[in-house]
């Protein structure tokens, strides 16, 4: 009887010993199982903040991918006018070197003794018009010197004037 009773009496301690050691383990469970879903939510969190800047990054590059693009119409189009102008230019040159030639020749038939005071005249105007027309200098009056369609002495307008672009 107190062999059993000594039986009873171990077994008893090696049941509370192991229900002891089965309630640490299943504290240190919790304590794992709070730490993993700290984990989780401090993930959750990362990767939230993550997304939100991918997300912020990638509106700042299609914001500046949409600058980029209109800043190359844009310039598209400045170098567009800036051709146009200059092979206006290039026209008004060569036509205000044909009127220089012109009332040159004039001139020259003139001081042999004949009377071309008007046609000298006339050619001084084209030639004038023309220099201004060729000139850097003033662009308003490139534009609104060949408004009309027409030169001065009734000859088409320079190639590009007046175009719609």
């Amino acid at each position: 009887m107190d062999r059993l009773a000594a039986e009873k009496e171990t077994a008893r301690a090696q049941l509370s010993s192991s229900e002891s050691k089965l309630q640490g383990m299943k504290e240190k469970i919790s304590v794992q199982a709070r730490k993993i879903e700290e984990l989780e939510a401090w993930l959750a969190s990362k990767l939230a903040k993550a997304k939100l800047e991918a997300e912020k990054a990638k509106a700042e590059a299609d914001a500046f991918v949409a600058v980029y693009r209109a800043d190359a119409k844009a310039t598209q189009v400045q170098a567009k006018k800036a051709a146009e102008t200059a092979q206006t230019r290039v026209y008004w040159v060569a036509e205000l070197a044909k009127c220089q030639s012109r009332r040159e020749t004039l001139e020259e038939i003139h001081a042999r003794g004949f009377d071309l005071t008007e046609e000298i005249k006339k050619a001084k105007e084209l030639e004038a018009n023309a220099g201004a027309l060729a000139s850097n200098d003033d662009d308003d009056r490139s534009k609104s010197g060949s408004e009309s369609g027409e030169e001065p002495d009734g000859e088409e307008t320079a190639p590009g004037e007046n175009q719609e672009t």
